[in-house]
């Protein structure tokens, strides 16, 4: 009796697991479809109380306007992280979910995972995250006159969140208190993958708006940057494609980026050019790295060093002066003789870049050997080949060896 019994209990568990089964994959859709239509009005609220926050209008309280939204903007945010945790992850669970949902759960948790020892990352990057799924909602199910006013608030609110999430770095980049990471690498990557995905996600969308040109001044580096998201990419052309990220920055980010984390980010991508240059052993590759170190060169010096105000060593200021009088000397020469500029220029950037290495701990013995062997060819030092002689211990004969210096 009591072996009958267990089976029958078996048999009935496994019926009614299936019935529950089947019963939550009819109610998913139900459950989605009530999940968005509150996502619906609290995205239409959210987007009313944005309006009249932003409008220019006296007759209105300001901060209570303020207050509206942002009350607004956090039940539009709980409501979407409800979807997540009783559509997408229910769906999921069941087998039912489409890749792209199962991808966004997957997002979903690698953020949540952040919450305990990044906690100011998590509080950012979670709303990000749930902004980005909703936007791809409403571009795919909405009317043109919706998506518009969609985007003006949601560039307008990425943009503060990508500030946040760069000034977080920033602060964790400049304290030196930091020693549980003192290479701090991961910093660096953090902060060039978070200017990357905001060019590729909201500066596009800025631009694509720009009825008034007001990002006219980087649209040059923005198209130079678009070469680098076709193809697979060296350790050159991350370098270069850093670089240009980090000069739209000088523009866009300069309060989330201060200058002193900038000058940072710029010395990790010098030292990172240099080392390229120096371990390159085949000649064009070798060639290339060369040619955007000195382009590195140049950026960090025009659209960093030359903007700097505050100078903690005087002796490197008054250093960085001669260099630049020299620099902006050489200039006038560009439209006269182009060729004896780019000569005078390198020769003024090596000269400037071995004195900045020759004491580093680093060993840049290769990469200034290199150096001087362009200042010989550029006529800017001489060679001197001095001659000894040896003698042979047992047959005396006596051998003139010729030795090549480099004053």
């Amino acid at each position: 009796m009591e072996e009958k019994s267990l089976r029958i209990t078996g048999a009935d568990t496994s019926f009614f697991n299936k019935i529950t089964s089947t019963l939550s994959k009819i109610l998913i859709p139900t459950k989605i479809g009530i999940n968005g239509m509150f996502i619906t009005i609290k995205r239409n609220n959210l987007l009313k109380a944005y309006e009249n926050y932003t409008k220019d209008n006296e007759n209105y309280n300001k901060e209570e306007l303020e207050k509206k939204y942002e009350t607004a903007y956090t039940a539009y945010l709980e409501n979407l992280d409800k979807y997540v945790m009783d559509s997408i992850y229910k769906k999921v669970k069941n087998n039912t979910a489409s890749e792209f949902e199962k991808n966004a759960l997957s997002k979903y948790y690698e953020i949540t995972s952040l919450k305990e020892k990044e906690y100011m990352d998590y509080k950012y990057r979670k709303q990000k995250y749930l902004l980005e799924l909703d936007a791809e909602n409403v571009k795919d199910n909405s009317k043109e006159k919706v998506i518009q006013r969609y985007n003006n608030f949601y560039i307008s609110k990425m943009d503060s969140l990508y500030k946040s999430i760069l000034k977080n770095y920033s602060i964790k980049l400049a304290d030196n208190t930091n020693i549980y990471d003192s290479s701090k690498e991961w910093i660096y990557v953090k902060i060039f993958y978070t200017l990357e995905e905001y060019i590729q996600n909201i500066l596009s969308l800025k631009i694509k708006d720009d009825q008034n040109n007001e990002l006219k001044e980087i649209l040059a580096d923005y198209e130079r940057y678009q070469t680098f998201t076709v193809g697979k990419l060296d350790t050159r052309d991350n370098i270069e494609k850093n670089m240009i990220l980090l000069g739209i920055s000088r523009k866009l980010f300069t309060h989330s980026i201060p200058l002193i984390v900038a000058e940072q980010c710029y010395e990790k991508l010098l030292n990172d050019a240099r080392m390229l240059v120096q371990d390159t052993k085949i000649a064009t590759k070798r060639e290339k790295a060369y040619a955007l170190l000195i382009n590195l060169i140049e950026d960090y010096n025009v659209k960093l060093l030359s903007t700097k105000v505050y100078w903690e060593n005087l002796k490197d200021r008054e250093r960085f002066k001669k260099f630049w009088d020299k620099y902006k000397e050489i200039s006038n020469i560009k439209e006269i003789d182009f060729i004896e500029y780019i000569k005078q220029k390198e020769v003024l950037f090596i000269k400037n870049d071995i004195k900045n290495i020759e004491n580093a701990k680093t060993d840049y013995s290769k990469l200034i050997k290199y150096y001087k062997r362009k200042l010989v060819d550029y006529g800017a030092i001489r060679e001197l080949k001095n001659s000894y002689t040896t003698y042979g211990k047992f047959t005396g004969i006596i051998k003139k060896v010729a030795k090549a210096n480099v004053a």
